[in-house]
């Protein structure tokens, strides 16, 4: 008897695998294009790709967005990877230029602020860099179950245009207490361990008991830019920033921060600073 139920599973064991080696041969393959402006990041997001997507055929890739319309137009590609924060234009604007606009979009970028959230609202995903491999392979799953209409686009692009002084207010979780700030009013964020102060333009100044990567997620990015491991900054703050091996930035209350050579690149691509 034991004989006989293990050749029954062995055999539905095998049925099973031969039922989903039928079902890969029989997935479409998705054809994808990656815009972004950094080589290393292509190559990477196409490693990842190859190796835990096997249904998407990156058929291009660039790091030169006017380029990218043109290709995007003549290919016609099913899901495109697209970074935002690009020299000539940024995301946001290589979408609006677009004529062939049937595809799924895929957002990757280092900035986790309000225009996600829209994309998000809107059916259309995002990877935050670095790129996690299980967000990726959930992200692809939700991108691979729609293909944006043309019409969703102006909802989209809407949605993503905010009013510069648009005001939107975070919670920080103090001792006792929880204060609703205005992003804008945020001038650094200093990191003390696990403990992180912030700094406002009245002069206050709060203790929150995160630490500075968690603060720098409620933030977001964009507005605020990393510049050393220890400060977070509003970017909108900043009055001037000083060349060197980091260099340095002055804030509108001439306090004057480091900027770490690790975090320099960021700096100046956030500041669209040309070098």
């Amino acid at each position: 008897m034991i004989i006989f139920y293990v050749k029954r599973m062995t055999y539905f064991l095998f049925l099973f695998s031969k039922f989903d080696e039928v079902t890969k041969k029989n997935t479409p393959m998705l054809k994808a294009i990656i815009i972004d402006d950094e080589y290393s990041a292509i190559e990477s997001l196409k490693w990842e790709l190859d190796t835990y997507c096997k249904d998407i055929n990156v058929i291009d890739s660039f790091t030169n967005p006017v380029e990218a319309i043109s290709a995007v137009n003549y290919l016609k590609p099913d899901l495109v990877f697209l970074d935002i924060e690009m020299p000539e234009m940024d995301g946001f604007q290589l979408l609006s230029e677009l004529n062939y606009k049937k595809f799924a979009l895929i957002i990757t970028t280092a900035y986790n602020h309000y225009a996600i959230q829209a994309i998000k609202e809107n059916a259309v995903d995002y990877l935050l860099k670095p790129i996690d491999t299980d967000e990726l392979k959930k992200a692809v799953q939700r991108a691979k179950a729609r293909i944006v209409e043309p019409g969703q686009w102006e909802t989209l692009l809407k949605s993503l245009v905010q009013e510069p002084d648009h005001i939107e207010k975070v919670p920080l979780a103090l001792a006792d207490k929880i204060i609703m700030v205005d992003k804008n009013d945020i001038v650094y964020c200093s990191s003390d361990g696990n403990y992180t102060h912030v700094y406002l333009n009245d002069g206050q100044e709060y203790l929150l008991s995160k630490t500075i990567k968690v603060v720098e997620g409620l933030l977001g990015g964009g507005q605020f830019i990393r510049i050393h491991k220890k400060y977070l900054v509003n970017s909108y703050n900043i009055k001037e920033y000083t060349r060197g091996d980091g260099g340095y930035v002055v804030l509108n209350n001439d306090k004057v921060l480091p900027v770490s050579r690790m975090h320099k690149e960021n700096l100046l691509r956030s500041l669209r600073i040309i070098t």
